[in-house]
């Protein structure tokens, strides 16, 4: 008596985590490819409006499971199925969503319409690369080649985009804060900061000057969170002759002024002085430690996107 096999059900797409940090998706990955398989989808096309910009990241493994985003959740699962059909069959494949997709049960809430490139690993070298760089405060690069389905580590690009046919993805180490104050102030941004995921690093009065060559980088913020202008000279100091690409110190307007004449007494130039966001925070005054915190780390958003759009 003849017997047939019965087919192997597929995978159903399961979400394993709720991030979105882009080296967290690629440390997904490249467990994924260690058990077994793994792709990694990335959002190359924006057709109108989108909830994620050009170059973010989801990342699927054979057994159904994945993370990351690259819509606002409409249409990830669709995602995930995808990513597994192109690694049962080993091809990658580009699908577009929204407007202009053959999906049309699928319809993202903006109105618009994306592509996706869904690359299945081959190996994980290049994703390690990137990995490597973030690790030691660098950006990073990966170009992208639909043609030759082949994803390698390069310098990084000035922005994530398309070029002669392949695309280019652009990783910066997250944002970190430099944080300065023993007030209540101080301790709110901390654990706000941190609850956002940022890398925070408290230093004390007078601790400046030791801290400007090893930490402040181009993808540091500094906030100043004093009651006195000795408290933080030494490492408004530092921070002026650093990269940051935020330096923001606490006190009124008046309180700004006598600082401004300071620094400018001290040799230091209208320009660098400049750098200085004082009063601190994106909306203010402020009367409580929980709002000069959010109006803190607004700001310091805001200016991340500006300084890495």
């Amino acid at each position: 008596m003849d017997q047939t096999l019965a087919p192997i059900a597929a995978p159903i797409p399961v979400r394993a985590s709720s991030t979105d940090d882009p080296a967290e998706l690629l440390r997904f990955a490249i467990d994924a490819h260690c058990l077994g398989a793994a792709a990694l989808a990335t959002l190359v096309e924006i057709r109108g409006g989108a909830a994620r910009s050009l170059g973010a990241h989801m990342a699927g493994a054979a057994d159904g499971r994945f993370c990351g985003y690259v819509s606002g959740g409409c249409v990830e699962a669709a995602v995930a199925s995808e990513a597994l059909l192109a690694m049962a069959q080993g091809r990658d494949r580009m699908v577009k969503f929204g407007d202009g997709s053959p999906f049309f049960d699928i319809v993202l809430p903006c109105g618009g319409g994306i592509s996706i490139a869904i690359h299945v690993l081959k190996d994980v070298g290049a994703l390690q690369h990137v990995l490597d760089r973030l690790g030691q405060r660098q950006a990073a690069g990966l170009v992208y080649s639909p043609e030759r389905q082949t994803l390698i580590s390069v310098d990084p690009p000035l922005r994530t985009c398309w070029t002669e046919g392949d695309f280019l993805t652009v990783y910066r180490p997250r944002t970190r804060i430099v944080l300065s104050g023993q007030t209540i102030e101080a301790q709110a941004v901390a654990r706000l900061a941190a609850a956002s995921g940022y890398d925070v690093i408290v230093r004390g009065r007078g601790e400046g000057a030791r801290v400007a060559a090893d930490i402040i980088d181009p993808f540091t913020a500094v906030v100043l969170l004093h009651h006195d202008l000795d408290a933080e000279a030494a490492i408004l100091e530092a921070a002026l002759h650093s990269p940051a690409f935020y330096i923001g110190a606490l006190g009124s307007t008046r309180t700004h002024r006598r600082r401004v004449e300071r620094l400018t007494a001290f040799g230091f130039r209208r320009d660098d002085i400049g750098r200085i966001k004082a009063p601190i925070g994106m909306f203010g005054p402020t009367r409580d430690a929980t709002s000069l915190a959010l109006s803190v780390l607004a700001d310091i958003a805001a200016a991340r996107l500006v300084a890495y759009a």
